[in-house]
């Protein structure tokens, strides 16, 4: 399978070779994690080049696979595709340094639009590690919730939050951790800081992790005890959350990205508050917690089975409350489903 993908990405890219450095690159091309190397993509095969860091790992995982793995570093690299005369690169994934220095002996041309299409469409394989990640993610929060105490900080909340995935089987978080306690959870991407919990305050957590370097992610909002001050916030609830209900009953396979964003969009516009939705629906996830495809008003790209993806809908008033509702999602069988299947999405009381 992964000989084939190989082959699509290299015929696909114009070049007689691709020249990877970028580690999710790497790894999305080898099936092997490091920090440093080289992955060499042409007529004639994969090669991975490794330093003695990684060899014997690198060595031991790939054997067996579409992948060689060659002993050296940057010299040895460039033995290789000595003699080629255009050199795919990935333009958003190289520094002016490198493309200064690669661009004196070749022709270079962007090959991510060949990679780019190729990772829109996740592999069983894939989908399975995303399910995990997201299986991690769900429990990690479930184990949180009694382990919330007034007088803690959003910082003392996100670290146990992201020991109890590493606890789970995670290696890492897909993102840094956000906690926002109160008011903090208007601004989308508030800062996780040192804010002390109330009785009362809602809760933003927008959090998730890696599983062999692919992602989940997952927000959930909910109350800190019921002070009884918090109707528009529960009202508020209510209409994000259907409208977060609404995109997975209702994106299909064949529409855009921008008709999925209008599922939610046209929602909260009944209620006039469309214009505090101040980003897009959902994004791409994969090795990166940012890929393609993008929901958003602009988006032309087409929802197909095998991609995911990210249905957050979110109202903000500034100063006052913020409430965002997020699965990851997956297009299959031309219906959209979620990874995420042990967290209640109705409002929830601590």
């Amino acid at each position: 399978m992964i000989a084939e993908k190989l082959r699509k990405i290299y015929e696909n890219s114009h070049a007689d070779a691709l020249f990877i450095e970028c580690d999710f690159l790497r790894r999305y091309l080898t099936g092997f994690y490091s920090t440093d190397g080289y992955v060499i993509l042409d007529g004639e095969g994969c090669k991975f080049v490794a330093d003695l860091r990684y060899l014997e790992a690198a060595e031991k995982q790939l054997k067996g696979t579409a992948v060689r793995v060659v002993e050296g570093s940057y010299p040895q690299a460039l033995e290789l595709i000595h003699g080629k005369k255009t050199l795919g690169i990935p333009y958003p994934f190289i520094d002016a340094a490198a493309y200064e220095r690669l661009g004196k002996d070749f022709t270079l041309v962007d090959c991510m639009p060949a990679l780019k299409d190729a990772m829109l469409y996740k592999s069983e394989e894939e989908l399975s590690l995303i399910g995990k990640a997201c299986d991690i993610a769900e429990e990690a929060f479930l184990k949180l919730l009694p382990e919330i105490r007034e007088g803690m900080t959003e910082n003392e909340v996100a670290a146990l939050l992201e020991y109890n995935m590493r606890m789970l089987g995670a290696s890492g978080t897909s993102f840094e951790t956000i906690c926002a306690f109160g008011p903090n959870g208007s601004v989308p991407h508030h800062e996780t800081g040192d804010t002390r919990l109330r009785f009362g305050d809602p809760i933003l957590l927008d959090f998730g992790c890696k599983v062999e370097g692919y992602c989940s992610d997952i927000t959930r909002t909910f109350l800190f005890g019921d002070d009884k001050k918090h109707e528009e916030f529960k009202r508020t609830y209510d209409i994000v959350l259907a409208a977060h209900d609404l995109v997975r009953e209702n994106l299909v396979a064949g529409m855009t990205g921008k008709a999925g964003d209008a599922i939610a969009r046209e929602h909260l516009k009944k209620f006039g508050l469309d214009k505090y939705f101040t980003h897009s629906l959902g994004h791409g996830i994969g090795l990166q917690i940012h890929e393609f495809p993008n929901l958003s008003p602009r988006s032309e790209q087409v929802i197909e089975d095998g991609m995911v993806f990210s249905d957050e809908p979110g109202v903000y008033l500034a100063e006052k409350l913020g409430i965002r509702i997020e699965d990851s999602m997956y297009m299959k069988g031309g219906r959209t489903h979620s990874f995420m299947k042990k967290t209640q999405k109705n409002l929830l009381v601590l």
